[in-house]
């Protein structure tokens, strides 16, 4: 029996998520780059594994390092990746913007 191919929005989702994942490994590989999100994050190592399991965390982790360029750069050399294409990394992850209200 064949198996059914992936929807295209669950493997860029998976993709997105491993990213971020990759980028919390990014901030934890430096003392000080991990301790300066903790603080803006409010989380601590003991609640860290907890939170990155939320597919909403791990969106948060993107945020963070596109909020300031030179950190995104830095993270995207070190992946191998563009800028550009952790930034629409990030969009997809967001997904739609909503509406805007009148």
């Amino acid at each position: 029996m064949r198996m059914a191919p992936k929807d295209r929005s669950s493997t860029a989702a998976e993709a997105g998520e491993a990213l971020a994942v990759e980028g919390l490994g990014f901030l934890a590989a430096d003392e000080t780059r991990l301790e300066r999100f903790l603080a803006v994050t409010g989380l601590g190592p003991h609640n860290l594994r907890r939170a990155a399991a939320d597919p909403g965390f791990l969106v948060s982790v993107l945020d963070y390092l596109a909020s300031d360029e030179r950190l995104l750069v830095a993270f995207a050399e070190t992946s191998g990746r563009r800028p550009e294409a952790v930034m629409r990394t990030l969009e997809r992850l967001r997904g739609p913007s909503p509406p805007a209200s009148t």
